[in-house]
């Protein structure tokens, strides 16, 4: 069902299948009659403390449900989410408060060790628009944060109907991009972007009332949209965990009977070499599915294995909904190549510069075009400039080929090329090659500098369980699939790869590893 506002979908859930589970965290399940209820509260809160339609509210949380109530709310009181992720450093913090500027920052008092109550009064003295700090979580108030319960009881006297009318092109969600080619930007997105995104999914997944784990990052909108968000639309139960554990995701699996199993590749691929993945009971699972980069032949077969659908999708925060998806008869190798298909909804082309649409075979930008996508750029209207054309396409800044058959295949970021002796490269080409190897389970290839070809790749590779490839062997096997200038000068093997709170691997960290630095 395609909602206008997220919230909508909390609502209808409530209506007609009040006594339904919608969340599970920690052993405990709240009913939609319940977190409908919690989120009105919220809204009605929001509202009576004096947080008027388009004010931001930013919220430094875990993957929990006082996420969801608190996201919900915000939406229905026409406040405007911003997402804080936990593990983000004091500079990063202040890049999202000082350019967003919240009145209002609600905040967890702790996770893994780490206190917030400091940083958020860093944050609300240095920011002069934020003017209340609330600990978000249960249990005694710490330093700054005052208790949630002060909060709530502004609702009092606050009927529902007090609550502003809600346009579904209003603002409704910044997301910070990942800042890959500078300081993270702030991509305003509508409320329709949020419930169309989380309808598309759910459209094409195709399970009913599903049964999904979420653990990524609540300032992403993998976690807002394509996880939790095509869970709610659809009636189902997400069960919420605040950090990546694949022991932990195979045995939630198991317990709760889950039916979605849904992550970055990387994440999908650890799961599968976990020691406890051959004899976790998986048959309540009915699909698994990954965006964001591409899984590797071997694992989609492993994952084939357990007679489940498998889907990949691609998109990007600035699209809110999928600009492809694969479909139930794509086969292993179109799902390691492809991205499936174009959305039927939107139009979506690969342009040259220009943007006229380039024959299937041949390179061009991936440009995407619905009502539902990026209204601007907070604070950058050279940056919404440059991304959105006068008729309303979005320039997604990935380089693809259309297949034949309709199917897109990404060749790779124009941020992530690089030009090796004037040649243009593209690091998921080679990491494509690599992951061919029989030994090798993960590649990945940055681009490191070179003081003869300008930059050169560096790959690094981690291996099958019980399986080895030298550096030398790992070039002689790209020398045969490959042009000498795509071929890395350096390989190395590792045990495991650094990766960003969302699951994706940290190529930043990686280049830094380098000797030769980025």
């Amino acid at each position: 069902m395609l909602f206008d506002r997220f919230f909508d979908a909390i609502d209808h859930w409530a209506r007609e299948t009040p006594d339904a589970p919608a969340t599970w965290f920690g052993g405990e399940t709240r009913t939609y009659g319940q977190v409908a209820e919690s989120v009105d509260a919220f809204a009605r809160a929001l509202t009576g403390w004096g947080v008027r339609k388009g004010d931001v509210v930013a919220v430094l949380t875990t993957s929990r449900p006082e996420f969801l109530v608190a996201l919900a709310g915000i939406h229905k009181a026409g406040a405007v989410y911003v997402g804080i992720n936990p593990n983000y450093t004091q500079r990063e913090q202040m890049h999202v408060v000082s350019d967003s500027r919240p009145v209002m920052i609600l905040s967890l008092a702790s996770f893994g060790g780490r206190g917030y109550a400091d940083d958020v009064a860093a944050l609300a003295s240095a920011v002069d628009s934020v003017r209340a700090t609330y600990q978000l979580d249960e249990g005694p108030a710490s330093g700054c944060l005052a208790p949630l319960s002060d909060l709530l009881a502004q609702a009092a006297g606050v009927p529902v109907t007090a609550l502003p009318a809600i346009d579904r092109m209003d603002p409704s969600t910044i997301v910070y991009t990942s800042g890959s080619s500078g300081a993270p930007k702030g991509a305003v997105l509508p409320h329709y972007g949020i419930a169309y995104g989380a309808h598309c999914d759910a459209r094409e997944m195709a399970v009913p009332t599903p049964r999904v784990m979420c653990n990524l990052p609540a300032n992403h909108l993998g976690c807002i949209v394509d996880v939790q968000g095509s869970t709610v639309v659809s009636g189902g139960m997400v069960a919420y965990s605040e950090k990546f554990d694949p022991a932990e995701m195979l045995r939630l699996v198991e317990e709760l009977r889950l039916t979605n199993l849904q992550h970055v590749p990387t994440v999908l691929q650890l799961v599968a070499m976990h020691p406890d993945f051959a004899t976790t009971d998986l048959t309540s699972l009915r699909i698994v599915a990954w965006g964001g980069a591409a899984m590797s032949l071997e694992f989609i077969r492993t994952y084939q294995e357990l007679g489940v659908r498998l889907f990949t999708i691609y998109g990007m925060t600035e699209t809110c909904g999928n600009a492809t998806f694969s479909g139930p008869d794509d086969t292993a190798e179109e799902l390691a190549t492809t991205v499936g298909r174009p959305n039927p909804d939107a139009d979506v082309v690969v342009a040259d510069d220009d943007g006229n649409e380039v024959p299937p075979g041949e390179e061009g930008e991936v440009w995407y075009r619905h009502e539902a996508k990026l209204l601007r750029y907070l604070n950058n209207p050279a940056a919404t400039a440059a991304a959105l054309t006068p008729d309303g396409f979005l320039r997604t800044g990935d380089i693809a080929v259309r297949l034949p058959g309709g199917h897109l295949r990404l060749v790779g970021r124009k941020s992530e090329m690089f030009k090796s002796g004037g040649l243009n490269v593209y690091p998921r080409e080679i990491e494509m090659v690599l992951e061919e190897h029989p030994a090798v389970a993960i590649a990945v290839v940055v681009s490191v500098k070179d003081p003869v070809y300008s930059e050169v790749g560096a790959a690094y590779v981690v291996c099958e369980p019980g399986a080895s490839a030298g550096p030398e062997e790992l070039r002689a096997w790209c020398k045969e699939r490959l042009a000498g200038y795509k071929v890395p000068k350096t390989f190395e093997t590792r045990d495991d790869l650094p990766l960003l709170p969302i699951g994706k691997v940290d190529k930043q960290a990686l280049r830094r590893s380098h000797p030769a630095g980025g």
